[in-house]
């Protein structure tokens, strides 16, 4: 230990003048000697218990090393005693104003400017031979970097900060202890913390001034944007050297780079000098500190979790529970709601507005490696069109999560990101696209207990896009409407979005009265507990602003005023029926009659349907038997009258709902002329509603939840099952994940006969069954551990679900089930004088419960009556007049838990076609509030959706499985010429992955087996070749406009000149199609021109190639070069004018058969020696000509091509000069990866091509 009362006080000798920095363990200043003046600079420590052993060292390393001009001076420790913070130690060194080398280069780099290689050479060169001086001595320095690189202000290099140095022996030449600073710590000095028997020697410093060597270049060492303890994990892993292999600082001193710097000494310390004082002038830069890692304070993978953030969850070091939760809570508090799991998206609800969704942030996600962004919805909705792109497959992207966790928000967040990546012909379309969300929003979401916004629809938008990606349509499928909400919500609930915002658009333009709406008292589908609906509705300024968005909405996608007008009444209707009372009479042979007392109410529902109200009346309070041919007409009760009454309103709202989707599929649809639906491209985007457990869970929450179900299932499959089948099948040695399988469960909800639904489709068709007896029948045959019912409550079963335990009251459930709408009610509405009413009660159901497609607008239906049918008749008239209602309502067949399954069965019909990708949803809070993270909660949905095990099979697993053939056809580009077609084998599947430089694929004994990240990076790599034929192609395709407009001009100067002089000239006749002459009998014929045969341009043109190559290969043996000027051109332009108007024959020739019969073939088969080219490379005159561009730029040694009349040429084709100004460079640098070099002379303004081996 240090004797510090021995130690002299510092302040009899040195005087603090002002403070130069902070160290790692205190601050710096500068001070002056009181006796000769001299200044120098001290670091004053506070004498820690835990810092003894590193001062110590420190100071008997600076006491005995000899002084060196590369090592920094030490002038002596020193102590001030004070009683009331403990003393000081004084550490006073040479002062070395010119500051650190980190702190130059940081400067340079904020002014544009970089140190160049000859000072990186002179730095490095001083810092070896000071690492030399203590290597000599016996002295490991162990925490080298640009900060403890110091420089004096006469350009002078000098090593310091001794403080974690170690002092060999001759009995113990290498040290085991794990210290440094993370960034610039060697490998095998990091593994000394894990691994007891590791130990290194001096050669560690010379790993550190390697990354040092990096920092003087790029003004920061590798991973330093990384928590520093994560490096110590990433270090070991990414680079894996041999140390015992690395040179010493002798041997360095002899590297050819480093000997650039010995006879340059003087110069470039004057020159460093220059640059130090330049540097003064300047703002002193911010300081970045790393602070040291020691295994006295050890440091672990957890502490490097609490601080690191993972954009993917798969990245974690230590992947439990607590990792994944902390790494979602730390993101979400910073208002990062985004985190990949692989290549699956976390979302988190922020339950607040973010500006991260600008078309700035869709520039951000467009075709770029997916690391590239933090993780995004843009980002998964970019992949999925990428994917579609390149594969040309259908996509389907999944959003699922509980209720209230963002599943609406973020489909619509993706079909806004997919318009403006599939940028459509016209704007209209998406426009059109963007409208369709908010308007089937405002329609099939209403606000419950947990979401104010809950969609109560399933819905699976289909986004049509041509083959080259450019969006031309979309298509809706609307699955199982919550049609109950419209005549009774929930306490706390309320109706239908539509409702509120129609009724605020209606009394704010006074048209109220128009749609026979009271003004005062509620109607009952929307009225609440409060009273004070009317109130809100019509004093909120949201409700009249959503009702102008849905006007517009309309108005948009295409709606005509007529059927907006007729959507508004049937609405207003539904409002109107809503409000009919029935009340009880009797009679002399009936004591359950029912009679309307609020006639008015009937008479204002008949009136907006545009119906009688006698008739309406008549529907609502009897009906007809029809036995034996005789129809009999009985009387409702008030209950069956009510029935009857919330039928027809849930019919009226499904129907149109199902109608409004139809439509805009109508409205929607692809342009033929453009592209036809069955050849064009799908992403599909699945928005259902989430899981749900109310207080109080009906037949509706059931059907919810048997839906999120089979999506679970699906994604069970995907993610696990299928992906862990393929690896047995195929010999690959992967440890299983196990997870939660819910097949049983499904089982017990859809199989047949004993499945629920099944069960209670069987007792809906028993008319004495009650919800009693089918509680009953459910506890008797669903023998399953999922299952069960609780004791002391009648009507209540119980279910395990996926997301866990759910109890359902089976009150009325029977009576929803059946759905019932009674035949005569449709007769009533078929009679509608409104057009859309008719057509929604004329149009037959599908096996979904949904309106079948139909192209019809509004018109008349085919089974409307006539006008002079329309008063004066009977219930008895009508039925005789109008037959077979159920056709519209298969009321003898479906049920609602039929429709159910039908529907389920079309929506996984339409995603299996698809790739999925998976948006995982998850709600922080149940109290909707932001920055607020529920631990509980969020690990409840992590542990019920499978996230947790997501995270184990992406990390270890292959989620791309590809047969060879297809991995082959797709990447063949990647490792073999365009024009080889290698075998679909494996060796063929290992040279394009080892040519693309992945890692951790394996081969199957069919497949190859990738990672969720290989796909991404083989798909850019493969754009990025086909892009650079892409603009090869347009290039060609520039110069034959160019050359073929040249061409006509001069043939009309030649012809105007021959019309002129008044001679004939063949160039002038050249210009028609068509010769007319007139024979002596002077009737006029006419000469059709044949067309040229275009094989033998084919050969001419390859006869230019074999000139070329030939002439080259001259050239380069005599040193002649002029002979290549202008003949690559030359080749271009050669093409005849017959054949540029008649591309398309082009493509009937192939290309490689040159077998008919002229000399010239076997002329050109000795000469040319080239592979032939596959007939579908390249097609059309473009096509040609840039295959033979391209032969020929890679067998020519040397060109030099004059771009001028390119250049003057440009405006005519389309081309401007900033256009190639901005792609020439990168055509050239890119193309076939040769070197090319472009330069524009001064003098003469022109532009050189030169093309070097």
């Amino acid at each position: 230990m240090l004797g510090l009362e021995s130690l002299p006080d510092p302040t009899d000798t040195w005087e603090i003048i002002e403070t130069i920095g902070k160290g790692t363990y205190g601050k710096v200043y500068k001070v002056t000697n009181k006796r000769d003046g001299s200044l120098a600079a001290v670091k004053i420590l506070d004498p820690i218990s835990d810092m003894d052993e590193e001062i110590e060292a420190e100071y008997n390393i600076l006491q005995f090393l000899p002084n060196h001009p590369n090592v920094v001076k030490f002038y002596g420790m020193f102590y001030k005693a004070d009683p009331c913070v403990g003393g000081q130690l004084w550490l006073v060194l040479e002062l070395c104003t010119g500051g650190s080398v980190t702190e130059l280069v940081k400067g340079l780099l904020r002014r544009g400017q970089r140190l160049d290689e000859a000072m990186i050479s002179y730095i490095l060169y001083g810092a070896l031979l000071g690492l030399q001086h203590l290597h000599n001595n016996r002295i490991i320095h162990r925490d080298v970097k640009g900060n403890n690189i110091l420089l004096t202000t006469e350009g002078g290099v000098k090593l310091v900060d001794f403080g974690v140095s170690a002092q060999l022996t001759s009995t113990r030449l290498r040290r085991n202890t794990s210290v440094g600073t993370p960034f610039w710590m060697a490998p095998e000095v990091i593994a000394c913390e894990q691994q007891y028997d590791s130990s290194y020697d001096a050669r560690c410093d010379v790993w550190s001034l390697g990354i040092t060597a990096i920092e003087l270049g790029d003004g920061d060492p590798p991973l330093f944007d990384m928590h520093p303890v994560k490096t110590l994990f990433k270090i070991p892993r990414c680079l894996i050297k041999d140390f015992e292999r690395r040179p010493s600082v002798t041997h360095l001193l002899d590297h050819p780079f480093i000997k650039g710097a010995h006879g340059k000494v003087l110069f470039l310390q004057k020159q460093l000098a220059k640059v130090l004082q330049d540097q003064k002038h300047l703002n002193p830069v911010v300081k970045t500190r790393h602070e040291r890692m020691h295994t006295r304070r050890p440091y672990h993978v957890e502490d490097a979790e609490k601080y690191c953030l993972e954009d993917d969850l798969v990245n974690l070091e230590v992947l439990d529970e607590d990792s994944i939760i902390h790494q979602l809570q730390k993101r979400y508090m910073d208002l990062v709601i985004y985190t990949y799991v692989g290549d699956i998206l976390i979302a988190l609800n922020p339950f607040q507005n973010l500006s991260i969704y600008s078309p700035q942030f869709s520039r951000l996600y467009h075709g770029v490696k997916r690391a590239s962004n933090p993780p995004h919805i843009f980002a998964t909705a970019d992949a999925a069109y990428q994917c579609m792109v390149t594969f040309s497959k259908d996509q389907c992207i999944v959003i699922s999560g509980e209720s209230g966790s963002g599943k609406t928000e973020s489909a619509h967040l993706i079909v806004q990101h997919l318009t403006f990546l599939g940028k459509a012909s016209n704007q209209t379309l998406r426009e059109k696209i963007l409208q369709v969300n908010s308007l089937v929003e405002a329609f099939g979401n209403a606000c419950t207990a947990i979401n104010d916004n809950s969609s109560r629809f399933g819905k699976y938008l289909e986004m049509m896009f041509t083959p080259t990606g450019a969006v031309m349509g979309a298509r809706m499928s609307e699955y199982l409407l919550e049609k109950s909400r419209v005549i009774k919500q929930a306490v706390g609930e309320k109706n239908f979005h539509i409702f509120y915002y129609i009724y605020a658009g209606l009394y704010h333009q006074k048209k109220l009265s128009e749609f026979r709406l009271p003004e005062e008292k509620p109607p009952r589908y929307i009225a609440d507990e409060t009273g004070r609906v009317i109130h809100d509705i019509t004093n909120k300024e949201s409700y009249r602003r959503q009702f102008e968005a849905i006007q517009h909405c309309f108005r948009i996608i295409g709606f005509t005023d007529k059927e907006v007008h007729s959507v508004y009444r049937i609405l207003a209707g539904i409002l109107n029926i809503g409000s009919i009372e029935f009340a009880a009479i009797s009679s002399q042979h009936q004591t359950d009659k029912s009679e309307v007392p609020n006639v008015e109410a009937l008479e204002n529902a008949a009136s907006v349907l545009c119906i009688s109200p006698e008739e309406l009346q008549e529907a609502l309070i009897s009906y007809c038997v029809v036995t034996r041919g005789e129809t009999i007409v009985r009387a409702n009760t008030v209950d069956r009258a009510a029935d009857v009454r919330d039928a027809m309103s849930k019919a009226l709202y499904g129907r149109l709902f199902s109608w409004i989707v139809n439509r805009i599929n109508t409205l929607l649809q692809p342009d033929k002329s453009i592209c036809s639906a069955d050849d064009g491209i799908n992403v599909g985007i699945l928005d259902i509603f989430g899981f749900e457990n109310f207080q109080r869970n009906s037949f509706e929450q059931l059907c919810i939840n048997i839906a999120n179900e089979q999506i679970q299932y699906y994604f069970n499959q995907h993610v696990f099952a299928l992906e862990q089948m393929e690896y047995q099948n195929e010999g690959i040695d992967v440890i299983p994940v196990v997870y939660e399988d819910n097949r049983p469960l499904l089982d017990m909800f859809l199989q047949k006969p004993l499945g629920l639904l099944a069960l209670l489709d069987e007792e809906s068709r028993f008319p004495q069954a009650t919800d009693q007896t089918l509680v009953d029948k459910f506890e008797d045959n669903l023998r399953s551990q999922y299952f069960w019912r609780p004791k002391g409550v009648e009507l209540c079963f119980g279910i395990l679900h996926y997301a866990g335990k759910v109890l359902y009251d089976a009150s009325g459930v029977l009576e929803k089930n059946r759905d019932t709408l009674p035949a005569d009610v449709v007769v009533v509405l078929r009679t509608s004088e409104n057009q859309l009413l008719q057509q929604l009660f004329s149009i037959p159901l599908t096996k979904t419960g949904n309106l079948a497609q139909t192209r019809a607008r509004i018109t008349a239906a085919s089974r409307s009556l006539p006008p002079h049918f329309s008063a004066g008749r009977t219930k008895v008239d009508t039925l005789e007049v109008i037959r077979h209602p159920e056709e519209t309502t298969n009321m003898k067949r479906q049920t609602m838990a039929s429709y159910f399954r039908y529907s389920l069965m079309d929506l996984l019909s339409k995603m299996v076609v698809g790739q999925p990708h998976f948006v995982r949803c998850i709600k922080p809070n149940d109290d909707r509030e932001a920055l607020k993270f529920s631990r509980e909660s969020v690990l409840a949905q992590l542990r019920s959706t499978g996230i947790l095990e997501t995270v184990s099979i992406r990390r270890q697993g292959y989620s791309h499985r590809i047969l060879f053939a297809e991995f082959v056809k797709r990447y063949y580009y990647l490792a073999f010429k365009a024009h080889e077609m290698p075998l679909a084998s494996k060796e063929s599947c290992v040279a394009i992955l080892e040519k693309s430089r992945l890692d951790h694929w394996v081969l199957g004994k069919t497949k190859v087996f990738l990672k969720y990240y290989h796909v991404e990076q083989l798909n850019l790599l493969l754009r990025e070749v086909i892009g650079r034929v892409v603009v090869l192609q347009a290039y060609a395709k520039g110069w034959l406009g160019a050359r073929r407009y040249k061409r006509i001009r001069e043939k009309r100067e030649k012809g105007a000149i021959a019309i002129q002089s008044g001679h004939p000239s063949d160039q002038s006749s050249d210009l028609q199609p068509t010769v007319t002459r007139e024979s002596k009998g002077g009737v006029q014929d006419q000469d059709h021109r044949e067309p040229s045969d275009h094989t033998g341009e084919v050969i001419r043109v390859w006869g230019w190639v074999s000139c070329i190559q030939r002439h080259s290969r001259e050239g380069s043996r005599d040193g002649s070069r002029d002979g290549n000027d202008h003949l690559i051109w030359t080749l271009c332009f050669s093409i005849g004018d017959s054949w540029l108007n008649s591309g398309a024959a082009l493509q009937r020739i192939p290309i490689g058969d040159f077998t008919k019969g002229k000399e010239e073939t076997e002329i050109l088969s000795a000469s040319l020696q080239l592979p032939p080219l596959p007939n579908d490379l390249f097609t059309g005159e473009t096509g040609l000509v840039v295959a033979l561009l391209t032969y020929c730029l890679s067998s020519t040694p040397r060109l030099r091509v004059d771009m001028d009349t390119f250049l003057s040429d440009l405006p005519w084709f389309g081309f401007s000069r900033s256009f190639y100004d901005c792609h020439i460079d990168t055509w050239i640098s890119n193309y076939k990866c040769r070197t090319f070099m472009v330069g524009r002379s001064t003098m003469d303004k022109k532009l050189k091509l030169e093309y070097l081996v």
